[in-house]
Parts: C-alpha cells; sequence; structure tokens
C-alpha cells in the first residue's frame, strides 16, 4: 500500500531500510563480503560484516557515495516468502544467512526483501522504496563477535544513522558531538578521575584520587541520607558458599553472569553477583515481630558479575560495581506506604545530584512468574497507588516485570537529552518464599514479609560515568574534588598562598595551591581545563589587602575580594 508521505513510517522502519541500502553498497563496492545481520538500533541502525581487510574511515565516505547511488535509482523493496531449500541456493555463498536459516523451523516462513540486485534474508518491515532513505550518515566503525559470542568470528560492524528529514539529521549530529565532547572516558583521562588497567583486566575500575574523592562525598550524602531516611547500614561478605546462590535461585536464573567457583577447605564458594541473599541470611539470624515492621537496610556493596569483553563500556558496563543497594522487608499493608517513601527518597536524591527530569514506567506481570495472581494484582496496585499520590506520569510497561515481582522504573535525562537508567523499586515474592522468611504477628502466627528490592543511584560506577557526561566533567561546587585553586603570581607570594589555603579548608572547601614555576596565565588555563570552580589569584596587593583575586569557571574574573568574604560566598554557593 502506497503511502502519502515518506515521514509516515516509523523511523525504525527508515532505518531499517537504510541499514539494507548500506549492505547492497558494501557488496557493491567488495563483492567478496560475507554479510551477517542489519537491525535498526536505538537512534540508528548497524551491519555486521565478515570482510578480510579492516574498513577505515575513507571506506565509510565511499559506502556513503555508493547508498546516494543506489538511493537516487529508488528501487522498490520487493518481500517475497521462499522456500528453505530455495533460500539455501540464494545465500549458499553466504554463510551467516545460511546459519540463521538453520533456526527457522521447518513450519516458520523464510522471507526476503529484494532491492534492485541485492536480495537479503529479512523479516521486515522497509519502506517502500529506496529513495525514501534520505538523511542518513554513516558514523563509525567497531568490532562484534558473530552472536555476541566470544567463540565465534569478529565481524566489522558499521554503525549509522537516519531520519525523515536532514533536520533532524542535522540535530541528531550536533547531539553526538556534545556527547562526544562530554564522553566519561576522555574526561575521566583529562581530569586524573579513574582509569581501567588492562594489566588487571577489563571492566575493573582504578579511582584515581580526584575520582575517589568525588565518589566519597557521593557516598557520605548517600549513607547520610539513609541514616536520616529511617535506614539501618548493613555490610556483607564478597563470597558465599555456592549452595547459598542455589537457595537464591541465581544458579538457575543468573549463572552465565557469574565467575567460576573457587574451592576454600573442599567446598566451592561463588563471588557475589547480588547482596539480597545477603540480607535475607541478616533476617533469618533470629526471630522477627510484627512490630519491627518494616526494616530498611542498606549497604553499598560491591558486587562482581561477567560481562564479555565486547559489551564493556568506560564505567557504564563493567565487571565490579558497588551497588547503592537496599531492601525493606514490611508486612503486606504496608507496602503502599513504603513505596511512596521510596518514590520521595528517589526525587530527593536525584535532585541533589541536579536531576529533575525523568520518565517513570510501571512494569507489570510477565508470562512467566512466580507467586500468586491475587498477591501480582495487589502488589501491582500498592505501586500504581504510590505514583498516583505523588502525581508522578507514568507509562505501563505490560509484561515487563521481573518473574519475582513487578517494578517502577524512573530513567533520569541529561543535559543533553539522553536517557539513562537509574532508579528502581522492585517487588519479590520469590526470595522471602526460598529463603523461607517469616515474621510473627499479631496471633503469634508466622506470616511470609514482602521484600522490596531498591536502588536509587544504580551502581556507583554508572551513576559516576552519568554525572561526569551530565556536568561534562564541571562538577558543581559541592560535588567538585577541587573546589579552590590558589595561583601565587611569583615564589615570594607562596606564604601569602598557604596562608589563604589554610584559611579556606578552615572553613570546611577543598583546596590546593599552585606553586609552579610558569606564568599566571598558564596556570589559569589550566585550573580552568581542570574545570576547578573557583581560581583566586594572589600578588603583592592581595598580600597587603588580606584580599584574593576570585577567577570563576562559569561567570570569569569577579574581581578582588576580602578572603571573609569570598569564604561567605563559597558556602552560601554550596547550601543554594
Amino acid at each position: 500500500m502506497s503511502r502519502s508521505n515518506d515521514s509516515d513510517y516509523p523511523v525504525s522502519t527508515l532505518r531499517h531500510s537504510a541499514a539494507h541500502v548500506m549492505a547492497h553498497a558494501v557488496k557493491d563496492l567488495w563483492p567478496e563480503v560475507k554479510i551477517a545481520i542489519g537491525p535498526a538500533i536505538e537512534d540508528g541502525f548497524y551491519y555486521d560484516f565478515d570482510k578480510p581487510e579492516p574498513f577505515t574511515p575513507e571506506d565509510l565516505e565511499k559506502i556513503e557515495a555508493r547508498m546516494r547511488e543506489i538511493i537516487r535509482e529508488a528501487r522498490p523493496f520487493e518481500y517475497e516468502e521462499i522456500s528453505r531449500d530455495k533460500a539455501r541456493e540464494l545465500f549458499a555463498d553466504q554463510p551467516y544467512k545460511l546459519e540463521i536459516l538453520e533456526g527457522i523451523s521447518d513450519g516458520e516462513k523464510v522471507t526476503t526483501y529484494r532491492e534492485g540486485d541485492f536480495v537479503d534474508l529479512c523479516r521486515g518491515p522497509h519502506v517502500e522504496h529506496a529513495g525514501q532513505v534520505k538523511a542518513f550518515k554513516l558514523l563509525s566503525i567497531a568490532g562484534a563477535y558473530w552472536k555476541g559470542d566470544s567463540r565465534n568470528p569478529m565481524l566489522q560492524r558499521i554503525y549509522g544513522t537516519a531520519f525523515h528529514s536532514e533536520e533532524e539529521l542535522e540535530e541528531h549530529l550536533r547531539r553526538l558531538e556534545e556527547a562526544r565532547k562530554r564522553d566519561h572516558r576522555k574526561l575521566g583521562r583529562e581530569l586524573d578521575l579513574f582509569s581501567i588497567q588492562e594489566d588487571a583486566g577489563p571492566g575493573l575500575v582504578f579511582w584515581h584520587p580526584k575520582g575517589a574523592l568525588v565518589r566519597k562525598i557521593i557516598e557520605d550524602y548517600w549513607r547520610d541520607a539513609h541514616l536520616a531516611g529511617g535506614y539501618d547500614l548493613v555490610y556483607t561478605p564478597h563470597i558465599a558458599r555456592q549452595d547459598l546462590w542455589r537457595t537464591s535461585g541465581h544458579l538457575d536464573f543468573f549463572s552465565e553472569n557469574m565467575y567460576q567457583p573457587m574451592e576454600v577447605e573442599g567446598s566451592p564458594y561463588l563471588i557475589k553477583p547480588m547482596n539480597c541473599p545477603f540480607h535475607l541470611l541478616i533476617y533469618k539470624s533470629r526471630l522477627r515481630s510484627y512490630r519491627e515492621m518494616p526494616i530498611r537496610w542498606a549497604e553499598l556493596g560491591t558486587v562482581y558479575r561477567y560481562e564479555p569483553s565486547g559489551v564493556l563500556h568506560g564505567l557504564m558496563r563493567v565487571r565490579g560495581f558497588t551497588q547503592d543497594d537496599a531492601h525493606i522487608l514490611c508486612r503486606p499493608d504496608q507496602l503502599e506506604e513504603e513505596t511512596v517513601r521510596v518514590l520521595d527518597f528517589v526525587v530527593s536524591m536525584l535532585t541533589r545530584f541536579g536531576f529533575t527530569d525523568y520518565e517513570v514506567y510501571l512494569s507489570t506481570r510477565p508470562e512467566k512468574f512466580v507467586g500468586t495472581d491475587e498477591g501480582w494484582e495487589k502488589a501491582t496496585e500498592a505501586l500504581r497507588k504510590a505514583l498516583e499520590a505523588r502525581a508522578l506520569q507514568y507509562e505501563v510497561d505490560e509484561g515487563g516485570g521481573a518473574f519475582y515481582g513487578p517494578k517502577i522504573d524512573i530513567k533520569i535525562r541529561d543535559a543533553i537529552g539522553r536517557v539513562w537508567q537509574c532508579s528502581t523499586i522492585q517487588v519479590d515474592f520469590n526470595e522471602p518464599a526460598r529463603f523461607d522468611i517469616s515474621y510473627m504477628d499479631q496471633e503469634n502466627q508466622a506470616v511470609r514479609p514482602i521484600m522490596i528490592h531498591r536502588a536509587l543511584l544504580g551502581s556507583l560506577e554508572r551513576f559516576m560515568g552519568v554525572l561526569i557526561e551530565h556536568y561534562a566533567g564541571a562538577f558543581p561546587l559541592w560535588l567538585a574534588p577541587v573546589q579552590a585553586i590558589v595561583l601565587p603570581i611569583a615564589d615570594r607570594h607562596a606564604p601569602y598562598a598557604e596562608q589563604v589555603r589554610e584559611e579556606l579548608q578552615r572553613a570546611g572547601l577543598r583546596v590546593r595551591v599552585d606553586t609552579r614555576n610558569e606564568k599566571t596565565g598558564y596556570k589559569i588555563r589550566e585550573a580552568q581545563l581542570q574545570k576547578i570552580p573557583y581560581m583566586l589569584i594572589v600578588g603583592d596587593r592581595e598580600a597587603e589587602s588580606g584580599c584574593v583575586s576570585v577567577r570563576s569557571r562559569d561567570e570569569g574574573d569577579m574581581g578582588s575580594r576580602p578572603l571573609s568574604e569570598f569564604v561567605g560566598m563559597a558556602r552560601d554557593a554550596l547550601n543554594p
């Protein structure tokens, strides 16, 4: 059926068609290339190729040029259903397509799309003709294992994007350039915050002094806020007997993300991928009463999960990370109230870190689940009522709940409009039953509590990555590892610079002195590149008058001020 407007097609369909055109162009330019898959993804598309020589940036320009020629020809995308035998003949020289065919059951359709002289094994959908793929751009080249398995061949993946209009494409490319400037891996190196040392292994984070200080500030705020919010802090081990993970169900549902066991005195032990079983063991350490409920336990617990090297990404995807973790064990009648409390806590925490724009999702019962229909309905309704009590707009993700219970997910939007999964509130019917935990009610009967898993920030590593990119490394004053740097103009001003530093440190500010034998302008530029909020220049005039010449990272030259006035200004900025 013909459409009246190219933009009537979903952008995902347009991008899928762009991936098809790109594969067509690659095959025209390098006929010997073996093609794999090419789906639409969020913000773009990719296609995987098996080519002996690596693609180069110049190759991307050639591919784009050939794509434009194909687009000008505007040949239709023609759908066809064929037999598996015919498909094997058609793709006889394409091993990855043949492997896909082996995974198609006898009763399942084999579908192809032809555009010009290029045909692809594909379910579609596509736009009507290649001429509708107009605003596109090839972006990058990366390696990708076939089917994401490191035991399979490494393919070359070309990423691209496509939009309905050139204006949308230009805006997207502008955002991508801004994202490149904010890349936490680049800024992490430049600001000397963290590193990932290949000698130790990929996906393992080393926090440098300045990064460790920012992390400490976050952790201190987190712990203080939890204590003030009615939580108790706990600490738990990093390893446990393998049988514990069998009880928790992780060996059944999560083993592919767990590391191999180690033997301790003849017993297999596993390094923990989660904190929740440990909290349940603390709960089971003695008899509990309904009067104690709810119990709120919080832990910054470091966990370890196996992630293939191909998906590791700076701080965003790692193998060892510290979870902002807490578990609430409550009576069924307390579930709604506790969810409201957590929602309030989420908003308060995110606001403190500068995030006020977010998306909220309520995820409901999936096809496979534990617990009863009645329990799920009550829990889901409690989460819904909590969201409505706080007038939070939300979308329902039908069937998107975990197998063990419904959940609320909160995704934050950063300074350039990207969305990040952050906070989550998950109801769990599974773990309390597996660990057979209970409390004694008013009739002295054992009753199963409800367990809430909740995270406000997610993992500290990932949240730090998001913070770096949100602020482009220019942390707000309260988070900045160095809040002010004192810049003596000459060596004779160094004693006064030390006096300034001592005075500011007594006032609670984090301060350094730059006594290097460099020109003041150079020191200012260096401090600006290090994104230090305040630069305090001191010379003869300042030493004689007890002043500092203030330069702000954000506002520039603020003139000379008495030191006591600057202290007051900084304190006001710390507590807006």
